[in-house]
């Protein structure tokens, strides 16, 4: 049987440097408001989008003076980058960190897709959700400079599936050309931002063994604990 090299599938999780010296109170104060202006723009820019969105609108969501974000962001624009990188770099971690969690199980191939489709739905429709969607439907608002660096982020974070979709196709469980296959699954999952509705549809797992089922046509076992969403 084919399988999938580990070290293509399992990437270390990222480490804090160390040796750094502590922050002041007022350099953890201005990191604290510089978060809280993220998640504050974040929520905004997904339900009123960017061109909605005024500077006063996300000042006024962590209770700041309208001009005291550019204390911290030079501009609406540079707000709306910071809230990108965050969203993909958070979902870099969401992914490893799955894929971590389901190393001693040793899964093959379908197992690992199974993972990162999960995993991807939890990205797009779990908690914090808000900076993926932000960056789906957003991109046209920042600059060519920060879209190839958001671009390189992504990169990262599907060049993981590469591996786990040409096993795949080696089986001949993917019938599709690896490159298309790719594209296509992903343009499948990230659309359900645009129609999923926790109150009223499937749950995330049940949404991730759909997905199987469509993609490779079988579903996974079924674990012996799961967490709903």
């Amino acid at each position: 049987m084919n399988t999938v090299s580990p070290e293509l599938v399992y990437p270390e999780a990222p480490r804090r440097a160390r040796g750094r010296p502590r922050k002041t109170a007022d350099e953890r104060d201005d990191g604290n408001r510089r978060v809280e202006l993220v998640h504050a723009a974040a929520r905004l820019f997904r339900r009123k989008g960017f061109d909605g969105t005024s500077t006063r609108d996300i000042a006024t969501a962590v209770g700041m003076h309208s001009g005291s974000p550019f204390y911290h962001f030079k501009s609406k624009g540079a707000l709306l980058h910071a809230v990108m990188d965050e969203g993909m770099r958070s979902a870099i971690l969401r992914q490893t960190l799955a894929l971590q969690g389901a190393a001693q199980a040793r899964p093959d191939a379908a197992a690992l897709l199974h993972v990162l489709i999960r995993s991807h739905f939890d990205v797009l429709l779990g908690p914090g959700s808000d900076f993926i969607s932000v960056m789906l439907y957003e991109s046209r608002s920042i600059t060519a400079k920060q879209r190839s660096a958001l671009a390189q982020l992504q990169g990262d974070y599907e060049a993981v599936w590469e591996p786990v979709l040409q096993t795949l196709h080696k089986q001949g469980r993917l019938q599709c050309p690896v490159k298309l296959a790719r594209l296509l699954i992903f343009g499948a999952l990230n659309w359900s931002v645009q129609w999923f509705d926790a109150k009223k549809g499937a749950s995330l797992d049940e949404l991730a063994d759909a997905a199987m089922a469509l993609f490779i046509g079988e579903a996974p076992p079924v674990p012996a604990r799961r967490v709903r969403s």
